[in-house]
């Protein structure tokens, strides 16, 4: 713990300026919580005047499953992306006749971040079904699962969401023995 009443990884991008945002007592300055064992809880970052829970992120993400555009398969699929600074991007999936150029929900909102410069990501929030009906875990395909190791370290996690609330995996657990540019192109 920093020790540190305001933390700018704990604010919120809001225009031209940052709102800084308290860090709760017991969590340090990245806005992780610490547990008790000192494994690091779900990050409460900011977003606006609220608090950017998992469960927030969850609800962004079935928004964003709400535009997707899928008039061969009929599955819709939503993604919420959080930016360390507080930013969240939205995705949803968007097919093609030719179906080589579509694009999963998870990229469309990694490639709308990092158009708008984000490069620091904390997590995503992921979900899909059929006509948009959420009936399980929905988790990200090997491509975006790539997309996210080009930007995100073993401990992004991903909450893959279903009808009983989500389930969390950090990158790691989702892309074992990955290909990390500065392990293998150095």
């Amino acid at each position: 713990d920093c020790g540190r009443e305001l933390c700018k990884r704990n604010c919120v991008n809001v225009g031209a300026g940052y709102q800084p945002a308290r860090v709760p007592k017991g969590q340090n300055c990245t806005g992780f919580g610490l547990a008790a064992d000192g494994r690091v809880t779900d990050p409460p970052l900011q977003k606006g005047c609220m608090i950017m829970t998992p469960e927030k992120l969850v609800e962004l993400a079935k928004e964003a499953m709400t535009h997707a555009y899928v008039p061969y398969s009929g599955y819709k699929v939503g993604a919420a992306l959080l930016c360390a600074d507080g930013t969240v991007y939205q995705g949803c999936n968007i097919e093609n006749a030719a179906y080589g150029p579509t694009n999963c929900a998870e990229r469309t909102a990694f490639f709308k971040a990092v158009y708008d410069g984000h490069r620091d990501f904390v997590s995503i929030a992921v979900c899909g079904g059929k006509d948009g009906v959420i009936t399980g875990g929905f988790p990200p395909c090997g491509v975006c699962r790539q997309v996210m190791r080009e930007f995100c370290e073993d401990d992004f996690i991903i909450y893959m969401i279903n009808p009983e609330g989500y389930e969390a995996k950090t990158l790691a657990e989702l892309l074992p023995y990955s290909f990390k540019a500065s392990e293998h192109m150095a």
